[in-house]
């Protein structure tokens, strides 16, 4: 066991059959956060043809144990007052939980057996299976979702970040019970698991508590799938979904950094400039100025893999040209024309205050810590983010706008216009 603590007294403990315990004591609220991760899961584990796996595993474990059925999870955690929960995303796979702390050993010791000795009763996995085609269902009716999932087709292909974290409806049709039992026994193991605490309990308490709970889960002889992922190329292209919609949605997509990579923090800054809130660049000029926008933003979400940053917005049928200009515009001026300090500095105070925000909570701080650890960036890329944040000058903004806004995936929905 090897135990390692940063500056903001986040201990990690590595225990012997290979879990990582992360922990954060906070005694301002008589209450406790967990969440649990698999590190090498998620939909980026999964193939075009099993596209949705993740997502139905999420939705079936919870449902019975080999000692429990839904009935009696469901009972158990209601009696309690607590939460316990399954998801997924593109880059791992989470059990989250929290209850008071008189109650947190009776709930991480459910959350264990869940995890260990999930049943999948072929019921659940068949109704959360229609459950999840009627969701996919509505997405397909907003356009939206539509815009959104034939830009990430474009952008990613064949690569698992290309397809819905719901699947689709052929791939979610073909999933069978064989499947998610697969899924548990591949990636469900001590060495791919990541605990991280927050609360109002010791270090030595949980500790115990986890080795109790998780200690004699054995390491498989076998490793870990190998995971062999496309190659993500840049083909920039144009997809257009004629729609009799009210409104047309326009996106402009770009591919650009994973979070490993040194450009990540001011392709943050330009995402935050461009979308972020009622004074960023993208709402003032199109919406408040010209009045083009029912709603306009730029996303650019944090992946292993390259990410893609989006720049999006509604509009009238009769302006999807102008709309399709104006961000345009908007996002080849960054490559030419340097942030004045102003801006930049307005970028950075949001940016790393909504960041202390997301920061309240035990139920924050778990996820916060987990997931950095999760996608093997470690305790100490908290404390680097924000001085990353803090050091970003306005040339390096220039140079990267420029390395990766040179040409845009093209996504429309609506009307002929």
């Amino acid at each position: 066991m090897t135990v390692t603590a940063n500056k903001n007294e986040i201990q990690k403990i590595v225990l012997d059959n290979g879990i990582t315990l992360l922990f954060v004591e906070n005694q301002a609220a008589d209450l406790i956060a967990a969440r649990l991760f698999l590190k090498a899961a998620g939909t980026r584990y999964e193939s075009p043809e099993k596209a949705g796996l993740s997502h139905l595993v999420a939705s079936v474990i919870t449902k019975g144990t080999i000692a429990l059925s839904s009935v009696e999870i469901a009972e158990k955690v209601e009696s309690l007052g607590a939460s316990l929960g399954a998801d997924t995303a593109t880059d791992y796979f989470l059990l989250g939980l929290k209850t008071v702390s008189a109650d947190f050993p009776v709930i991480l010791r459910l959350a264990g057996e869940i995890l260990r000795q999930p049943s999948f009763p072929e019921a659940e996995v068949q109704l959360e299976k229609n459950l999840t085609l009627q969701s996919i269902r509505s997405q397909q009716e907003q356009p939206f979702n539509i815009a959104f999932s034939q830009l990430r087709r474009s952008m990613y292909r064949s690569h698992p970040y290309g397809f819905s974290v719901l699947g689709e409806t052929e791939t979610v049709n073909a999933l069978t019970r064989d499947d998610l039992c697969s899924y548990h026994q591949n990636y469900f193991r001590p060495d791919n698991l990541i605990i991280s605490i927050s609360g109002k309990i010791g270090i030595q308490e949980a500790l115990q508590l986890v080795k109790d709970i998780f200690g004699d889960w054995q390491v498989p002889t076998s490793p870990l799938p190998h995971l062999q992922l496309p190659d993500i190329l840049n083909q920039p292209s144009q997809t257009r979904e004629v729609q009799n919609t009210q409104q047309a949605v326009v996106m402009l997509g770009y591919l650009a950094a994973a979070v490993s990579n040194e450009d990540y923090s001011a392709l943050k800054l330009l995402s935050t400039y461009l979308g972020n809130g009622l004074s960023s660049r993208l709402f003032v000029e199109l919406r408040e100025k010209r009045g083009l926008a029912y709603d306009v933003s730029a996303i650019y979400p944090t992946r292993l893999d390259r990410a893609q940053f989006v720049a999006y917005m509604g509009t009238a049928p009769e302006n999807t040209q102008t709309a399709i200009d104006g961000l345009r515009y908007e996002i080849d001026r960054l490559r030419t024309t340097m942030l004045t300090p102003e801006e930049l500095q307005t970028s950075k105070n949001k940016l790393l205050g909504q960041y202390a925000l997301g920061k309240q909570t035990n139920a924050d701080l778990a996820q916060t810590y987990g997931w950095y650890e999760s996608i093997g960036l470690g305790l100490e890329f908290d404390r680097q983010f924000q001085a990353n944040i803090a050091a970003v000058n306005a040339e390096t903004v220039l140079e990267v706008a420029e390395r990766y806004f040179a040409e845009p995936y093209l996504s429309v929905v609506g009307p002929v216009g």
